[in-house]
């Protein structure tokens, strides 16, 4: 190997180890990603929430949903005409960045809290057909104050404000139905907005709060601010909780085929590193090889075949006229084209223009048109010894 792909080879790999190295020795950075996941233990997971939960709702049965709200409540619903209700009874409870669900569910929802039921739904946005059906609305607050102090209305819980910043939004309840809301909630950014409702529908309630990020792991670990979180959650009536957790249980999986290679930071360095290896042996690999290139033979040159096969017929048939005339022909044109000389007259004179430009021997041109001037006076067959030595003299001018 040449001593200076050798050098480059090893610049890359010692550049390598040093990329590795000071990558595995700095400090991960913080995912601040708001992912509302029960298994991230990132600020805005929900890993302590997951596992606390039991003493938050104590002495109350969790299950969590992991279908859709349709496909879980319909399921228990007995469509027996005597009954016509469902076979649970209790809350639901979804804590989200952004509530999505279909038509359907949604109407489910509606139909389990008429029933008698109810539902926590703390979410930053709702779904339309939810607000429409409890006739609110949700509007956003831009404000210019980096101090958001959120508390609960009712005194018996305390008056405290939680200065509850980080991650926190400005979307707030903009219109209620006051005579079947009760407000149980604030914000205060540049003003003081309602973000904590309880509202009747049908037999049930529906509890709606629009600061989900207390839950997250950042604000149930952070000063005081789980007493927030308590005081919210004591809203919940005793009873089973069905806890939606569709899509934030860690039950997505990516769709790459190199997931668990890239999840695991041996088996990460490994693939770069066979990548970068593979990169470099064709890089320098490319320099020495290539493809056997072709032999592309030349295309033959038929013409001298094909004047070889005439001149052949000619001889055979003994026709040595015909062969000393194309001969003669060929001599002729030969130097009419090449040194420029007419050749009507083969005299003295063309023999002295032919011998000057083409500086051949003089006694050869003349023995050439001399053996062509006595040709073209006799009449009589040539035989082939006049062929011979008429082709003889013209080479010895034009070779």
């Amino acid at each position: 190997m040449d001593r200076k792909i050798k050098i480059y080879i090893g610049f890359l790999v010692v550049l390598f180890i040093a990329l590795v190295v000071n990558d595995y020795n700095k400090p991960k950075p913080i995912d601040w990603s708001p992912t509302y996941s029960l298994k991230d233990k990132i600020p805005y997971g929900m890993y302590v929430f997951d596992n606390e939960i039991n003493s938050l709702l104590k002495h109350q049965k969790i299950d969590k949903i992991n279908v859709t709200p349709y496909e879980y409540f319909d399921a228990r619903y007995d469509y027996d005409t005597l009954v016509n209700d469902y076979k649970v009874n209790g809350t639901f409870l979804s804590i989200s960045k952004n509530l999505i669900t279909d038509e359907e569910s949604t109407t489910e929802i509606c139909s389990f809290v008429r029933y008698g039921n109810s539902a926590f739904i703390s979410s930053e946005t709702i779904p339309y057909a939810l607000l429409d059906s409890l006739d609110l609305k949700i509007e956003r607050e831009y404000i210019h104050s980096d101090s958001i102090y959120n508390w609960v209305a009712n005194k018996k819980l305390g008056d405290k404000k939680y200065k509850i910043t980080e991650g926190v939004n400005n979307n707030y309840f903009s219109k209620i139905d006051t005579l079947n809301t009760t407000v149980l909630g604030y914000q205060n950014g540049d003003s003081t907005k309602v973000n904590f409702i309880k509202i009747g529908y049908g037999e049930g309630t529906f509890y709606l709060h629009t600061q989900p990020v207390a839950f997250t792991n950042f604000h149930l670990l952070k000063s005081n601010h789980h007493e927030y979180a308590q005081k919210v959650l004591s809203y919940i009536p005793k009873g089973d909780v069905f806890w939606y957790t569709k899509d934030q249980d860690g039950s997505i999986i990516s769709d790459s085929p190199f997931r668990y290679i890239l999840s695991q930071p041996a088996l990460k360095w490994a693939w770069y590193i066979f990548l970068m290896g593979m990169l470099v042996f064709i890089l320098f690999n490319a320099k020495r090889k290539q493809r056997i290139v072709p032999i592309i033979k030349p295309l033959s040159n038929t013409t001298v075949d094909f004047t070889k096969t005439i001149g052949n017929l000619y001889f055979q048939e003994g026709d040595h006229n015909t062969i000393m005339d194309k001969k003669i022909i060929y001599f002729l044109e030969k130097i009419r084209n090449e040194y420029l000389i007419d050749t009507h007259k083969l005299d003295d004179d063309f023999i002295k223009k032919v011998q000057l430009k083409s500086r051949k021997d003089l006694d050869d041109i003349k023995n050439a048109i001399s053996l062509i001037n006595s040709y073209r006076k006799n009449n009589y067959p040539s035989i082939e010894e006049d062929l011979i030595l008429l082709n003889k003299a013209i080479e010895k001018v034009i070779n």
